[in-house]
């Protein structure tokens, strides 16, 4: 549950940034004509997430076994790929964030409503989208048969609103920066845990060779039906008997992931101006 409230936290709380820019921009403007517009076009992104969500859910529903883990195995593996780019995105650009937006919102002013629409469509359209995939395969990862992976996603989306928020009207103020760098490391280790149960997936579709060549069984150690081994699925999408290929993929994914992620930010553009320098 733990992972599914992060990631409802930290993708909803980047939708609610991109909102209170737009809303406080058009505000401190004085163009609160502008405001209808930049709502009708948050409103039809958010309908879109959530239609891509429910179409996923219920259309999977309807394929053969083998279809629908092949299904998920293909979408948690481009989830994983998406909130990856997402989270290296977020670590690179959030400080120029709100200079970038309020250079789309004025062009939009210029060109009339539909341009208006379409931009807060597009800022908030691609994190519901990317959010309603990286859900669905985290709680297709996740799922033990309770609605607790889904209760904590919308725990999650509640208390990133309840946060932007506070931040539009001023009562809240942390460091982004570091609260973006937290949470994306985070996510790392909870991604690395969509992507190995995505490949099983892919194994069970018979997509993928390797099912029954475990890597180890601790389930005698932990039993999966235990509080704490519910607790490490919840978190980490532990399993207690991963094949050879699940363990090889996530250590391929989460270190170098985890450690060029830890780099300072703009660590690689210093050494490349650097290296410029030199050479003249």
């Amino acid at each position: 549950m733990f992972s599914n409230y992060l990631i409802g936290l930290r993708e909803g709380l980047e939708a609610s940034l991109v909102v209170c820019i737009l809303i406080a921009y058009l505000v401190k403007t004085d163009r609160r004509d502008a405001l209808k517009p930049i709502w009708i076009g948050i409103g039809i992104a958010v309908a879109l997430a959530l239609g891509f969500g429910c179409a996923l859910e219920f259309g999977s529903q309807e394929l053969t076994f083998q279809a629908q883990e092949a299904l998920g195995g293909s979408l948690s593996i481009l989830a994983v790929g998406l909130v990856t780019w997402m989270v290296f995105w977020m670590r690179r650009t959030a400080r120029h964030l709100k200079s970038e937006l309020h250079g789309r919102l004025d062009a939009a002013l210029a060109m009339g409503t539909g341009a208006l629409v379409a931009t807060a469509f597009l800022a908030v359209g691609r994190e519901g989208l990317e959010t309603a995939l990286f859900v669905w395969a985290s709680v297709h990862a996740a799922s033990d048969g309770t609605p607790r992976p889904l209760a904590g996603v919308a725990l999650g989306l509640l208390t990133a609103i309840l946060l932007g928020w506070l931040f539009y009207r001023g009562a809240l103020r942390i460091n982004l920066a570091k609260f973006f760098t937290w949470t994306g490391g985070m996510l790392v280790v909870v991604a690395a845990g969509v992507l190995a149960y995505g490949f099983h997936d892919l194994q069970e579709a018979d997509f993928l060779p390797g099912l029954t060549n475990k890597a180890f069984d601790i389930s005698g150690t932990i039993p999966p039906d235990s509080w704490y081994g519910t607790l490490l699925k919840g978190v980490f999408n532990f399993q207690p008997d991963p094949t050879v290929l699940q363990v090889t993929v996530w250590l391929l994914y989460l270190i170098p992931t985890m450690l060029l992620f830890l780099l300072p930010a703009g660590l690689g553009q210093r050494r490349t101006t650097a290296a410029a320098t030199q050479d003249s």
